[in-house]
């Protein structure tokens, strides 16, 4: 007992420095960056990529912009490659030794991207810490510390490559966690990282089901397999009768909207829903205030950002800002430098500021994944919050989705075409068509405009799914668990096509 008071004493007096900490670079947001943005140009300025740019030389925001390219993936690979090697002062001081391993949903090809010591202490696990400390400091009647906290991540393997480590950043993460967090976490080390999936998901649910959770934390659609799994092994009606404590979740990867009501009834009491904006390239927003669909963004993490309006995405020579002059209610791409040794790289995401005193924002899709087959400039967002009032109007709970343009054919007009797998259905299939329609005419000027009269863009063609589909589809990629997810929105074919065949078949 006194171990406990021990422990909660030295928690709570973290959190409140913490929060301070926070408050200061809210009240002091540009100051902050600029001293991120030099701080990283002073350590990695005898790096083979710092001298190629002539970091040593930069001594303003622009000089900055003048000298450093934006870079994709593709761009940067060379140098990621070289550090991947076991070469030193690639694009960051000293041996990198982990890579967080991640790739396209159908994509063999993975991406590789560099987890230094830095972006691990000061990114991810600061960020980790902060998550907590902002939830206890919002309500300071919490119990978090006196239960356990469910964690789910991917295939947590870690390889060994060249004078590196490689593998899913929870994997990274799991591999170099306190002690502390271990004891009071569940399941154990052991079990999180273990590859397979289905093994994992029966391991997991052998190990939690005998706890006592406080929070869990995880992306919303694995999450939701694994508590049905719970539910199936222990035979109670709700999740808060076998965790009676539970009063958090922590969820990102994906957007919470279609999972909220499954979430409720599941449960089976009200918790709290608090949403994190992380990836392996670094940690970027958390949820900072209850009952909120926006979050803070993360200014001392040592990531520097900037922004390209999505209206000159496209360009060969976009405009970039940095977070000094971004406009509310605008759509940018993100680009980042970090302390990973990452410059100027495009993550993307696409976000939109809700506020700029203090910066929060909300996750509005992918640079590559959206509806813009006939000038209508279809959104992930968009699409969300349509879907969002069409279940409202028809009690209808959706488990999973994807959608693509059907493009123009003798002289007819083209339409978006989706699958829809529902976990409950709606009580008129007409009736949430029209009305996922008529919301999105009225959230997008573009798509009302397309749509008038059937000219260009018909009705949406709607399919539902069978039970699962998105699951077994993942399951034949070998993409199970973590982050994986089939992307909601293409502007081509890639997705839809496969899942409609396979939809077909028995």
């Amino acid at each position: 007992m006194a171990t406990k008071a021990l422990f909660n004493t030295v928690v709570n007096w973290f959190i409140r420095q913490r929060i301070d900490q926070i408050q200061n670079f809210m009240d002091h947001p540009i100051e902050t960056q600029k001293g991120i943005l030099f701080s990283q140009l002073f350590h990695a300025e005898d790096t083979e990529y710092g001298k190629l740019h002539g970091f040593n030389s930069i001594s303003s925001y622009q000089d900055f912009k003048n000298k450093v390219p934006i870079v994709t993936y593709e761009d940067f690979e060379p140098y990621i490659e070289r550090a991947r090697q076991g070469h030193k002062d690639v694009s960051w001081p000293g041996l990198i030794k982990h890579f967080a391993k991640s790739s396209g949903t159908t994509n063999a090809r993975s991406k590789f991207i560099p987890i230094s010591a830095e972006s691990l202490e000061y990114c991810h696990m600061k960020a980790g810490k902060d998550m907590v400390s902002i939830y206890a400091n919002n309500h300071p009647e919490n119990q978090l510390f006196n239960y356990k906290n469910l964690r789910l991540g991917g295939s947590s393997e870690l390889y060994a490559d060249f004078n590196t480590k490689f593998g899913d950043l929870s994997a990274i993460l799991i591999d170099n966690l306190p002690f502390w967090v271990e004891i009071t976490t569940t399941p154990s080390k052991k079990v999180s990282l273990m590859g397979e999936w289905e093994s994992k998901l029966k391991a997991i649910t052998s190990e939690v089901k005998n706890e006592d959770v406080g929070s869990i934390l995880g992306v919303p659609s694995w999450m939701m397999v694994l508590l049905q799994r719970v539910l199936k092994e222990t035979s109670v009606g709700s999740i808060s009768e076998l965790w009676p404590n539970l009063e958090v979740f922590f969820h990102g990867g994906i957007s919470f909207k279609p999972y909220k009501e499954q979430y409720k009834q599941i449960i089976g009491k009200n918790i709290n829903y608090y949403e994190i904006y992380n990836a392996s390239e670094g940690f970027f927003g958390i949820q900072d205030r209850s009952n909120s669909d926006e979050m803070l963004l993360m200014l001392d993490y040592g990531i520097f950002y900037e922004f390209i309006p999505m209206d000159q995405f496209h360009f060969s020579d976009p405009k970039v800002v940095s977070l000094e002059d971004v406009e509310i209610g605008k759509n940018y791409a993100m680009v980042i430098t970090t302390n990973g040794g990452l410059w100027r790289y495009l993550i993307g995401d696409t976000v939109i500021f809700t506020s700029t005193n203090p910066f929060r924002i909300k996750i509005t899709g992918r640079t590559k994944h959206y509806i813009n087959a006939f000038g209508e400039e279809l959104m992930i967002n968009n699409v969300e919050s349509a879907l969002s009032k069409a279940c409202e109007n028809t009690g209808a709970q959706i488990t999973d989705f994807t959608g693509a343009p059907v493009f123009m054919k003798n002289n007819e007009g083209g339409a978006h075409e989706w699958i829809f797998e529902f976990s409950q259905y709606p009580d008129n299939l007409d009736k949430f068509i029209d009305a996922f329609d008529q919301h999105l005419k009225t959230i997008n000027s573009d798509y009302e405009a397309k749509r008038y009269n059937n000219m260009t863009l018909k009705r949406p063609i709607v399919h539902i799914a069978k039970d699962n589909l998105f699951y077994h589809w993942l399951e034949s990629k070998g993409k199970l668990g973590g982050q994986n997810k089939v992307p909601r929105l293409s502007n081509d074919r890639e997705y839809i096509e496969p899942l409609l065949e396979l939809n077909k078949s028995n």
